[in-house]
């Protein structure tokens, strides 16, 4: 399988295999920790007017087929 715009394999890796490619990363970023940007909108009085991550990468103009 493919991530679509850029054509880069993906694979689902055990913890086990995760644990022994990336080291100590693999248990960061196995952790569940949802968060918001609104404490940052709040201290910095900030708000965010551009399109999100992945609605931008779906525009045109990253990739090329």
């Amino acid at each position: 399988m493919k991530k679509q715009g850029l054509h880069v394999p993906v694979v689902s890796i055990s913890r086990k295999e995760a644990d022994a490619h990336f080291g100590f990363l693999s248990t960061l970023a196995a952790l569940d920790i949802p968060r918001s940007s609104v404490a940052t909108q709040e201290l910095l009085g900030w708000s965010p007017v551009h399109p999100t991550l992945i609605a931008d990468l779906q525009q045109s103009h990253y990739f090329s087929n």
